[in-house]
């Protein structure tokens, strides 16, 4: 038997998972497309799914750090905006570091290809995986603040119940 703790982690993970790969599956789908009218073939599954498994599980570690004394008596809008922007800056720096890694045989080492990576058309895939996956986590932390808010089953029970009455 599987302790609860352990089959608790699983399923956030999975969940979590689940989410970060129909944002990412999207961003395939749209590359896709995008790219086949220039007759460019682009696949990228593969890597969407082993991307939305690896955010996911830093993005539910990183729920555990606390921002700071100075956020604890802030609004929730606060605590969404800021865990936002600073998973934004992670992703803007990691997608660099990959796209200067890559580059690092071409430019003569990895520095230069950090360098070249500002310089060249690079740069228009680092910002637009950026802002792509910020919007993703921004998602994610506004249904983890409303999930906090509206307890254990609180979101299911919104999302899978049917919708109440309107009252005049």
């Amino acid at each position: 038997m599987i302790p609860s703790k352990i089959k608790n982690e699983i399923k956030a993970v999975g969940l979590t998972t689940l989410y970060f790969a129909a944002w990412f599956c999207l961003m395939v789908v749209l590359k896709t497309l995008v790219l086949a009218e220039y007759r460019i073939e682009f696949q990228g599954l593969s890597i969407a799914l082993f991307g939305a498994l690896v955010i996911a599980k830093v993005v539910l570690v990183l729920e555990h750090v606390p921002l700071s004394a100075w956020m604890r008596d802030r609004p929730a809008l606060a605590h969404v905006l800021v865990r936002t922007a600073l998973y934004a800056l992670g992703v803007f720096i990691v997608v660099l570091v990959e796209k200067a890694f890559e580059g690092r045989h071409e430019y003569g080492g990895f520095i230069p290809s950090l360098i070249q990576s500002f310089q060249d058309r690079n740069i228009h895939h680092v910002w637009a995986t950026t802002i792509s996956v910020t919007f993703a986590l921004l998602g994610f932390n506004v249904l983890f603040v409303i999930r906090r808010h509206l307890g254990k089953g609180g979101l299911s029970r919104i999302f899978l119940s049917p919708l109440a009455e309107e009252t005049k």
